[in-house]
């Protein structure tokens, strides 16, 4: 059983026609990484397989499940976990607070024990509300937050934006200790030298649209690829 089937996904904000027949697979215990420059279709890619812009054509398996047409509440209750880009944690509540509010909700091996183990820097600063965090520091609890839903797929949009190398770093081994555990995860990211160290597979898009897709050893091997990854449009199109 695949953790995620999507099919021919076309995705408009208003009239703006966004994604383009988008089509991509996730198995169990695999990370897929979505790279493309910014306005590619990477957000809004993870927003139409997650109910929070439903597509109107194409459609989305997880899990299983038939979920084209599930609100973004029930895709979660299926196992999936959510890291937004800008990471959308409750400024006002302490560290202790936010992992509260997703501790106990399914049965698995992520608790605040374990994650507090993940990212010490956490339980250290477990009693500051987060706004008083840093910007690693919130996004390791967005992704800790995530973790103990126990998803069997992980969804992350952006996880590494604006954080200095060494946060980044972080964040890639968290990354490869989640895949060590087993769980599927589908990562959108324009850093490419942190998604091709996780990543087992690799799209790319550009102008919502699928232009690319090979394993993440394939991209490793070629670095003329990898270095268009931060390139624009037509030069994508010349690789596809």
């Amino acid at each position: 059983m695949k953790a995620l089937v999507a099919e021919g996904l076309d995705t408009f904000y208003g009239k703006s026609h966004i994604l383009h027949g988008v089509g991509l697979e996730v198995g169990e215990g695999e990370v897929v990484a979505l790279l493309g420059r910014n306005g590619a279709g990477k957000t809004t890619t993870l927003r139409s397989v997650l109910g929070l812009t439903p597509p109107r054509k194409g459609r989305v398996q997880i899990l299983g499940t038939e979920a084209t047409h599930l609100p973004p509440h029930r895709i979660a209750m299926l196992g999936v976990g959510y890291v937004p880009e800008g990471r959308r944690i409750f400024p006002y509540l302490t560290v202790e607070e936010n992992l509260a509010l997703a501790t106990g909700k399914r049965k698995g091996p992520w608790s605040p024990d374990r994650v507090y183990e993940l990212f010490p820097g956490l339980y250290e600063r477990r009693f500051h509300k987060g706004r008083q965090l840093s910007g690693g520091e919130q996004e390791m609890l967005a992704i800790a937050r995530a973790l103990l839903l126990n998803p069997r797929l992980l969804v992350l949009d952006e996880p590494s934006q604006g954080l200095a190398p060494m946060v980044v770093r972080l964040v890639a081994e968290v990354l490869l200790r989640v895949k060590r555990e087993g769980t599927a995860a589908l990562l959108a990211e324009q850093n490419a030298r942190l998604a091709l160290e996780v990543a087992d597979r690799v799209y790319v898009l550009d102008d919502g649209k699928v232009v690319h897709a090979a394993s993440a050893e394939e991209m490793r091997k070629d670095p003329g690829l990898v270095r268009l990854l931060t390139g624009i449009g037509g030069e994508w199109r010349s690789q596809a």
